[in-house]
């Protein structure tokens, strides 16, 4: 309890001290008998959430209900009680936190991605919910060794993907990084401890170099009369890993591992150091970024500039005032205890990318779909730009005019027939720099905006601007749009469309998807709201759940092959020339087991028994049917091969060298570098029988550097 209060007071000193004695015991008592994986007291979860808090400086009632936030999921204790014991505000920030863990989904897929989105949206009624969720996850990662390892892999890459790119966005750089290396340590374990062991091995070395760069910096500040606190700025593992695969460059070719970081007093201070550190070294062009007068998204300020040291090795310096190093490592925690009395719940301006998740999050009816959107609206590099009044807009990488408009305002967007950037007039696909001075030339004569707009646009924000404009303006026109892109979907998959439509399927299609009527379906495919894929599988899903019985072969209808008759060398049981395909999940080749699988009005697929796609479809055991080989050496197949090897010049030609020798005609190859100077080759080949593809692998498998060889849908 001394440790606890101690950082709550040292941070936020007026916090209310006995509020949390009290809510400890209580919690303490609650979890009282349950333990950790690791065998620790459960309540050792919720204490060190809240220390993680209190370090950030948050106020009594966010460590309160850090301390209690798992005591409704895991014990008897009701929201209810807690409101009663410890007041609304922490009655609301507990069941928020709850309500994103105890929910009911069909797939485990679709219960986090539920979970994320109401933890992304209980941020625009009060931030701290994600504050305390992302204390929560680092306590987690920190303790992830004792989760089974194919947990420990999931989490970390969500970790990777949601929650550190949050944390960024909300300016918490201390909990960005830390989830980002953790997270790292899991996914890639082995680079993760070679670059650890590599910074270990140099760290003295950047230490003396450090040294000597703060006593040049602090002789060259003595005459100009600046104040600054100096220190080394430690580089993290994820990075400078980033930083290798963004540039294709090797540990050693990433010369700025060094770095300083200056604090000052005040913003004239920082332009004062710049001045000074620039005439002690060399800047290298292109590498300075002035964030303090174009600050980022998430409140971040500083200078940042590269230098070339007198050893010849670039080095890295920060230069920022003391407010701006505490938003820096704390972010919006920092910015919370600015307000004052200003009510804390609401969004502010510090915040507008929530709310403008909150506007483009309605469209999108299916959870899976958001988590992917989400990660596109958080994962991107900015570029600024400005209005021709010169204020400045920040995007994401990519953005072009059309973005731009929509982000001024709706009708804006609607009306745009053009635009200049710097002065001169550019396509509306023009993709925006760091730097641009954009101009969007309207016309109250516009038609409104086109649909082509949403195959280059960058922010969700502009896309659902444009969906509501077609969503409003065209519903007729959707509803009939719509109806005719589902019954070509459907189709396409075997299946008449009113057929679908039966009650029980359609009302929990309305129930997942949030539709009140058929047309409202139709119109919602129709301007985009919702993809043909979306609803269709839905129905398949629907299908499965209800039609577990077997078919009679005479009522599924098969296409016979009269049009451009191809011999496939596989005959099938009881019936005369059919259409067969083979299918490209496991590719079967002659020597393989066989089945028959009876698509709907296309024929006979034709998969190896082995094949998990055939195991996963009891409900329609009654469309197998018993298939085999033709004993004819004139019929040749085609098989997909991966090679995988050290990456080197000659790779590719004494492959396909091996495949001439055997003369087999090669109809398809695609190469591509992967991580630790590893290559991928997949080839496609025609090949006769599975004998002749396992000597063929043996020959691929001999050939210098190559690491494994192995046909595509088996390994």
């Amino acid at each position: 309890m001394k440790d606890i209060l101690k950082e709550v007071k040292k941070n936020y000193p007026s916090a209310d001290t006995e509020k949390i004695k009290t809510a400890l015991e209580f919690a303490k008592k609650a979890h009282s008998g349950q333990n950790r994986l690791s065998g620790e007291p459960y309540f050792s979860h919720p204490y060190e959430v809240a220390i993680i808090l209190a370090e950030l400086g948050m106020d009594e009632t966010t460590i309160i209900a850090s301390l209690l936030h798992d005591v409704v999921e895991d014990t008897d204790v009701t929201t209810d009680m807690i409101r009663a014991r410890f007041g609304s505000e922490v009655a609301v920030l507990v069941d928020s936190v709850t309500k994103m863990n105890v929910l009911d989904y069909r797939s485990r897929e679709e219960r986090e991605a539920e979970s994320i989105r109401k933890m992304v949206l209980a941020m625009a009624n009060d931030i701290r919910v994600i504050l305390i969720k992302l204390a929560d996850r680092l306590h987690n990662m920190r303790t992830l060794q004792f989760q089974p390892e194919e947990k420990q892999h999931e989490k970390a890459k969500e970790t990777l993907e949601i929650y550190a790119p949050i944390a960024n966005r909300l300016g918490i750089s201390s909990i960005q990084w830390e989830l980002e290396d953790l997270s790292f340590k899991y996914i890639e374990p082995e680079i993760y401890a070679d670059l650890k062991q590599r910074l270990a091995r140099t760290r003295a070395e950047r230490e003396d170099e450090i040294k000597q760069v703060i006593e040049q910096v602090q002789k060259g500040l003595v005459p100009v009369n600046i104040k600054a606190e100096i220190a080394g700025r430690p580089k993290h593992i994820y990075s400078i890993y980033s930083k290798m695969q963004e540039k294709n460059k090797t540990f050693d070719e990433i010369y700025d591992i060094t770095a300083i970081r200056i604090i000052v007093n005040s913003v004239k201070d920082c332009y004062g150091v710049l001045g000074i550190v620039h005439t002690l070294w060399k800047p290298i062009p292109g590498r300075f970024k002035d964030y303090i007068a174009v600050p980022k998204q998430n409140m971040y300020q500083s200078l940042h500039t590269t230098l070339l040291g007198a050893n010849g090795q670039p080095f890295e310096v920060q230069i920022r005032t003391y407010e701006m190093h505490k938003i820096a490592e704390y972010g919006i925690a920092a910015h919370w205890q600015y307000k004052e009395k200003e009510k804390k719940t609401k969004t502010d301006d510090k915040l507008v990318w929530i709310r403008e998740i909150l506007e483009w999050q309605k469209d999108l009816k299916d959870s899976k779909e958001f988590v992917e959107y989400l990660k596109l609206d958080i994962f991107q590099e900015d570029v600024f730009v400005f209005t021709p009044k010169g204020k400045v807009k920040d995007f994401p990488k990519g953005s072009t005019p059309i973005d731009f408009a929509y982000a001024i305002h709706s009708e804006i967007g609607d009306k745009c027939v053009g635009a200049k950037v710097n002065g001169k007039i550019v396509t509306l696909d023009y993709k925006l720099k760091t730097g641009d001075i954009v101009e969007i030339i309207t016309s109250q004569t516009s038609k409104g905006p086109s649909r082509d707009w949403l195959k280059f646009i960058k922010t969700n924000s502009a896309r659902s601007k444009i969906r509501n404009y077609f969503k409003r303006e065209s519903k007729d026109e959707n509803i009939a749009k719509g109806r005719e892109m589902l019954e070509k979907e459907a189709k396409r998959y075997g299946f008449d469309l009113q057929k679908l439509l039966q009650p029980d399927f359609i009302s929990n299609i309305f129930k997942k998807f949030t539709l009140k009527s058929i047309d409202d379906m139709y119109a919602a495919v129709g301007f985009g709201g919702i993809s043909t894929g979306q609803i269709i599988n839905r129905f398949i899903e629907e299908i499965k759940k209800t039609n577990k019985e077997e078919i009679p072969l005479e009522e599924i209808q098969l296409k016979k092959d009269t049009q451009n008759r191809r011999k496939s060398g596989v005959t099938v049981k009881g019936y005369g020339q059919m259409v067969i395909r083979f299918a490209k999940c496991c590719n079967p080749v002659p020597g393989d087991d066989i089945i028959g699988y009876i698509t709907r009005g296309r024929g006979v697929s034709v998969h190896r028994k082995d094949c998990t796609n055939i195991n996963d479809i009891d409900f329609e055991k009654g469309r197998l049917i018993e298939v085999s080989w033709l004993e004819d050496e004139n019929y040749s197949y085609e098989v997909e091969i991966e090679v995988v090897a050290a990456d080197r010049k000659g790779l590719i030609a004494d492959i396909t060298s091996k495949i001439n020798d055997l003369n087999l005609s090669l109809s398809g190859i695609n190469a591509r570098s992967m991580k630790n100077h590893m290559a991928s080759i997949k080839l496609t080949v025609e090949i006769k029988s599975k004998e002749h593809l396992d000597g063929l692998i043996n020959k691929l498998k001999n050939i210098e550097s190559v690491k494994e060889v192995f046909r595509i849908g088996s390994h």
